[in-house]
């Protein structure tokens, strides 16, 4: 018996559609498609939302000093001439980051290697490339998702069918995050 489905597809066509809808399903909360493609994305889905869950809070807080340029009323770099040469003016800042143990460096990674990027457009600058953001969907991941699921042993996907569709009668689904 193979461990996965082929889904009539090469293995670069069906990786490619396997991260788009893992990425879309943890994006998103819920998508359509048939079942069995829903049956493979469950199974990448929950093994990410568990190492989500599992490395939540595996990191240590530390502070750290920083130079920051100093900015102007307009928000420019503030420039002051030394020796002839007009050089930015830096203030030093006392800066908290979270440092990652290697256990979750290392499930940040794998997550890396299947998310795709995920770019969020407002509807009021529909279009415009200047007011579009990328989305970290790692960081979801580990402060949305991950504290969701806490006190959840699996089952993280459900999957509910729709019923077959009009042009080729395949079973329709949704799978959802529970």
């Amino acid at each position: 018996m193979a461990k996965y489905r082929k889904l009539g597809r090469t293995s670069a066509q069906r990786k490619a559609l396997l991260r788009s809808q893992v990425t879309s399903l943890l994006y998103y909360g819920k998508i359509v498609t048939t079942e069995t493609r829903a049956k493979e994305v469950r199974k990448i889905a929950e093994g990410i939302i568990a190492m989500a869950v599992r490395e939540r809070d595996n990191y240590e807080t530390v502070t750290v000093t920083a130079k920051v340029p100093r900015k102007d009323a307009e928000g420019k770099r503030v420039r002051e001439v030394v020796d002839g040469k007009k050089k930015t003016v830096y203030d030093e800042v006392q800066k908290e980051i979270k440092k990652d143990s290697p256990s979750r460096l290392h499930a940040r990674r794998q997550m890396l290697k299947i998310f795709y990027p995920v770019k969020e457009v407002p509807q009021k600058g529909a279009g415009r490339k200047k007011n579009t953001k990328q989305i970290d969907m790692v960081a979801k991941m580990f402060d949305e998702v991950a504290p969701k699921y806490e006190n959840r042993n699996g089952g993280y996907t459900r999957i509910i069918k729709i019923g077959p569709r009009k042009g080729d009668a395949a079973m329709e689904v949704v799978l959802e995050l529970v």
